[in-house]
C-alpha cells in the first residue's frame, strides 16, 4: 500500500477483489442465496446434521449470525433443524431436498463466476497465480496470528 495510484498493486488488486465480490454476488442473487450461505451449505452437503454450535466454530462466524441465517434459510425451506435425540440442548443441522438441489446450483454458478475470471489465462498462469495467491495467504496468515498472540 505503499502507492496511491490508481494501478498500483493494491489498488488493482483490491478492485478484482470487489468486482469478484460483486459478480458472485449478481450469481447468487439470481437463485436467491444470499453471500454468507455457499459456505454452509457445502458444510452441510459435506456433513449433514451438524450441530448450530460446530457450524459457527467451523465457518468462523458467530453464534447469533449463524441463527439468523438458519432461520432464513428454514423459512426458504433449504434447511430443517431437529433436536438431537441424545441432548435435546443441541440443535442440528439438516439440508433439505431442495437444500441439496440449490446446493448443485449454487456450485454451477460459481463455476461460472470461475471460468469468467480465468478464460483467457492459460493453465501455467493459473498454476501461478494461485502459487501467488497462497503466498499471499501465507504472509496474511502470519501476520494474523502474530497480532493475536
Amino acid at each position: 500500500m505503499s502507492d496511491n495510484r490508481d494501478d498500483s498493486l493494491y489498488a488493482v488488486f483490491s478492485q478484482v477483489i470487489r468486482l469478484h465480490h460483486q459478480r458472485v454476488h449478481m450469481v447468487l442473487q439470481k437463485l436467491g442465496v444470499y453471500p454468507g450461505q455457499p459456505p454452509l451449505l457445502f458444510t452441510l452437503l459435506k456433513q449433514d446434521g451438524q450441530s448450530q454450535n460446530h457450524l459457527a466454530q467451523k465457518l468462523s462466524i458467530k453464534a447469533a449470525t449463524i441463527t439468523v441465517m438458519l432461520s432464513r434459510m428454514e423459512r426458504v425451506g433449504l434447511i430443517e433443524r431437529r433436536s438431537d435425540p441424545n441432548d435435546q440442548r443441541i440443535s442440528r443441522v439438516y439440508l433439505t431436498d431442495k437444500g441439496k438441489k440449490l446446493c448443485e446450483d449454487v456450485r454451477d454458478a460459481l463455476m461460472t463466476v470461475d471460468r469468467e475470471c480465468f478464460s483467457n489465462f492459460t493453465l501455467e498462469e493459473q498454476l501461478l497465480l494461485r502459487r501467488f495467491f497462497l503466498q499471499m495467504q501465507d504472509n496474511l496468515v502470519k501476520v494474523c496470528c502474530k497480532n493475536a498472540e
